[in-house]
């Protein structure tokens, strides 16, 4: 654990969570072991520079400057805005949850699926997933498509943790798992039966890798008595095709 400034900051900030959004000064000093005069000055220097923001009742949450930086990584810029057209076109056609996300994780222990497009409406069922959140590959169908993606070496890694169920159809054994992704590699197209929501069925596809992004995968989440895993998988692999030429297209090049 860095002891420096810049490691109390990031201790700090990363106590932030979605079940935690706000947090008060005692609270900070609880998650992160900083000392309280520390912690004050700290605090304070960050909400100077719109990093967290004091809410009225002596609570603080993310600032404004910390969007704006996200919204400047390739994950935004590059990713979601080419998308966005090509995710509101499939929801257009199949009135369903759409999920964007790519694969992310600095190792294959710590990988998930990282939301980094959403798109809802009212007719769409209740999910847990949000942009910016994070899921497990096991339990999700764009994790299980990122999960198809990856080689021996890599998978090795990444089943020397032990899975958590979701729910008690979540799928945890390796042997099954392995056996399932070799399946999603033949069909093209991954599925899970409520393994993260009871009542709901994902169906997802990977996109083609592009250079210097993590790898994608696109979903939809739909309710288990109305889902055609056929039909939707057809739409999904077409969008996963237009968002690749997006993205591509989009790519920023630089003149000499």
């Amino acid at each position: 654990m860095s002891r420096g400034l810049l490691g109390r900051v990031l201790r700090i900030l990363d106590c932030f969570t979605e079940d935690n959004p706000s947090l008060s000064v005692q609270e900070i000093i609880e998650r992160t072991g900083i000392a309280r005069s520390s912690a004050h000055r700290i605090i304070a220097e960050l909400v100077d520079h719109d990093l967290l923001v004091r809410l009225p009742n002596h609570r603080y949450s993310i600032g404004v400057r910390m969007w704006e930086w996200g919204e400047l990584s390739p994950l935004s810029l590059r990713i979601r805005e080419a998308a966005l057209p090509h995710l509101m076109r499939l929801y257009e056609v199949t009135g369903e949850n759409v999920h964007l996300a790519v694969l992310n994780g600095k190792t294959p222990q710590q990988a998930h699926a990282l939301f980094v497009g959403r798109v809802t409406g009212f007719m769409s069922i209740p999910t847990v997933s949000r942009a910016g959140g994070r899921d497990p590959l096991h339990a999700t169908g764009v994790g299980k498509a990122l999960l198809a993606g990856r080689n021996e070496t890599w998978l090795e890694e990444y089943f020397s943790t032990p899975l958590l169920a979701e729910t008690q159809h979540t799928i945890t054994d390796e042997e099954t798992l392995r056996k399932e992704l070799v399946e999603i590699r033949h069909r093209g197209y991954a599925t899970t039966r409520e393994e993260m929501t009871l009542g709901n069925i994902s169906v997802a596809v990977p996109l083609p890798r592009i250079s210097g992004l993590p790898p994608i995968a696109v979903g939809l989440v739909v309710r288990i008595d109305r889902a055609d895993e056929q039909r939707l998988s057809t739409f999904l692999k077409n969008t996963a095709v237009r968002i690749a030429k997006a993205v591509r297209d989009a790519e920023p090049h630089t003149g000499s």
